[in-house]
């Protein structure tokens, strides 16, 4: 894990956009036994249901596959979180990689956030079909980003940060809609 300064891409806030700070992301391989460890270390449950999220405090385990998680959680816990996982998993057979470099997040929020996102996600929004705590990968328009949705009219969107601008740039474009 990188101790590397990080800068967000700059995102002018909305009522409907928000930027979310720098943060530590892992992405977390492994089977059983290593998700069960890894837990232990991040405190966190790691969730065994498919597009299903965990969170205690400001941590979130997110499933991205079988054996695939992102792990969120603050940029100033990657130290402690580093010694925690290694401690915990030992030599249990995982793969734990640092892209936190990579990836921006930033939330679509209020009450046309579903409409929003539905603008260039192929995805059923409706609460129904998406409830809160679900998360999956998947594409706004040409780019691949993680969504989850914390809340009935909350969205955290993570993409990877060169496709940042083409993102947010598309979600105003969509926004302009509701202004006209």
């Amino acid at each position: 894990m990188s101790n590397l300064t990080r800068r967000s891409p700059r995102i002018d806030a909305t009522p409907w956009l928000e930027a979310l700070p720098a943060m530590t992301r892992l992405s977390f391989r492994g089977g059983p036994d290593a998700s069960a460890a890894a837990a232990r270390g991040f405190g966190v449950a790691l969730p065994t249901a498919a597009c299903r999220a965990n969170a205690v405090g400001p941590r979130a385990a997110l499933w991205m596959g079988p054996d695939e998680h992102l792990l969120l959680a603050p940029l100033t816990d990657s130290a402690a979180l580093r010694v925690a996982l290694a401690e915990a998993l030992g030599q249990t057979p995982h793969s734990i990689v640092d892209i936190g470099h990579r990836q921006v997040a930033f939330l679509v929020k209020g009450p046309q956030a579903e409409w929003l996102l539905g603008t260039g996600c192929p995805l059923d929004l409706d609460l129904g079909a998406f409830p809160v705590g679900m998360c999956t990968r998947t594409v706004y328009m040409k780019s691949e980003i993680y969504l989850w949705r914390t809340a009935a009219d909350v969205f955290h969107l993570e993409t990877w940060r060169s496709f940042t601008p083409y993102v947010v740039d598309m979600l105003i474009d969509a926004a302009q809609e509701l202004v006209a």
